[in-house]
């Protein structure tokens, strides 16, 4: 995987070389949209509002509208001034314990690897994030754009997360959750039982995207010149599907459970014994 960053991580007076290579790469069918006379490549014109066009790149201008229909113009110059500039440095700022940080402020990992020489300073500060269990916040500028990150110990390899600024969380005081209260201690108990009897270990192969391995099915089908079977069509719920008995439900999950193969029992109990290690 080639790296999209060169540059330094920082942390203190200790220097360490480094390159930013992705830790994860989009597995999506994408498609092209043709005119279904002749098939060919349908393009993308540039029109106004109005009706006007097709526009050349030089007669359209960036606009920030602060009110429906109002909008102040920026120029290149503009863009300039704002720019921080390139930057070939990491500097951690801070350790934060893990725990502290909201999952929801992460977003995409990359991985950082060592340059020529950095070998020593990195294990070390693999090290020394991993034994103590924190994350290290700096900021990093890409593609003219500045990033919080956070720095993380993940077996032998140190990661970058690019993160979201604290005004890019939506807070929870802005939607509506159903109060616990109306909860039934019975039920509660109904529905524990049922999440200890699906409980296993995380195994990320067996998840897998059956829509995209049904488009492909039909695609290479259709290469080969085969005839396509339809797809099985998922009934949706109606809403006389969704008030039901819910002691009714539990109940019935909870027999399926016991269904369930021995490998699944024997997951669960592994699981239970790393809670009870951990604690």
């Amino acid at each position: 995987m080639a790296s999209v960053w060169k540059g330094s991580l920082s942390f203190g007076l200790v220097n360490i070389p480094v390159e930013l290579r992705p830790a994860v790469r989009e597995d999506h069918v994408s498609f092209r949209l043709l005119y279904k006379k002749d098939l060919s490549p349908v393009k993308y014109e540039r029109f106004s509002a109005k009706g006007e066009g097709p526009l050349a790149w030089d007669d359209i201008v960036k606009g920030f509208e602060f009110e429906k229909g109002q909008y102040v113009v920026l120029t290149d110059e503009d863009f300039r001034e704002a720019a921080l500039g390139k930057s070939s440095s990491i500097e951690i700022l801070d350790f934060v314990e893990q725990a502290e940080i909201d999952p929801r402020y992460f977003e995409t990992p990359y991985y950082l690897t060592p340059a020529k020489g950095g070998e020593k300073p990195y294990a070390l500060l693999r090290a020394a994030i991993r034994n103590t269990s924190v994350v290290g916040i700096g900021k990093i500028v890409m593609r003219n754009t500045q990033h919080l990150v956070g720095i993380k110990a993940n077996g032998e390899a140190l990661m970058l997360e690019i993160m979201r600024f604290a005004n890019e969380l939506v807070e929870t005081d802005e939607l509506h959750f159903p109060k616990g209260a109306d909860v039934r201690p019975q039920e509660l108990h109904m529905a524990e039982q049922l999440v200890h009897n699906l409980a296993a270990e995380f195994d990320p192969e067996k998840y897998t995207d059956e829509y995209r391995a049904n488009l492909m099915k039909i695609i290479r089908a259709k290469m080969s010149g085969k005839k396509v079977k339809g797809a099985r069509a998922v009934t949706p719920a109606t809403q006389d599907d969704k008030v039901v008995d819910l002691m009714a439900r539990l109940r019935e999950s909870l027999a399926e459970g016991r269904k369930k193969p021995a490998h699944a029992t024997r997951a669960r109990k592994k699981t239970a014994t790393r809670r009870k290690k951990s604690a």
